[in-house]
């Protein structure tokens, strides 16, 4: 998939999300079904898987192929990411990783913050996508805690997964 469409599938992932939560009820930030995160823990989660990897992408290419070596197999199709994460998550049955245990509920103070922050950084991973080029995000890989060692261009589709899956899943709570 293409860097510019890859940063427009950010965008309306996150804009989708943006605009479901502008129409929920101020209570529902901090509720959630029973053993299911609540609204306000979703948009932390996503803003603490974005944020390291934009922070990863912003180190010197050098660091990322000493610390995590390169790709030696061809990028995957977004449809095969989608595919794989879904597979991934019947196989985890609802474990969450390091960051996302034990998850405090932000509360309806914190919500503003929490979605600006979630916005900037989406921004952030728009530009970076359109700016690296496309044999980098090709060849430089990262970690990801669920789907293995991924090529960069990979995990930003990942990303939008991600985003979209948070989503449908609150879609589907409320």
């Amino acid at each position: 998939m293409d860097k510019e469409i890859i940063a427009n599938l950010l965008e309306n992932k996150h804009q989708t999300l943006f605009s479901w939560l502008e129409q929920q009820d101020i209570e529902r930030w901090e509720t959630g079904p029973e053993g299911k995160w609540t609204t306000g823990q979703q948009v932390l989660h996503l803003l603490q898987s974005i944020k390291p990897l934009n922070m990863a992408l912003s180190l010197p290419k050098f660091v990322l192929k000493f610390k995590f070596g390169k790709a030696n197999r061809p990028v995957r199709d977004y449809d095969s990411i989608v595919q794989r994460y879904h597979e991934r998550l019947k196989d985890v049955k609802g474990k969450t990783f390091k960051g996302s245990q034990n998850m405090k509920v932000p509360s309806i103070k914190e919500k503003q913050y929490l979605l600006n922050r979630l916005q900037v950084e989406s921004k952030k991973l728009q530009h970076k996508t359109k700016k690296w080029s496309d044999k980098d995000l090709d060849t430089y890989i990262l970690p990801h805690p669920l789907m293995g060692k991924m090529p960069v261009r990979e995990i930003i589709m990942w990303t939008a997964c991600h985003v979209e899956h948070h989503t449908q899943t609150l879609q589907e709570q409320y």
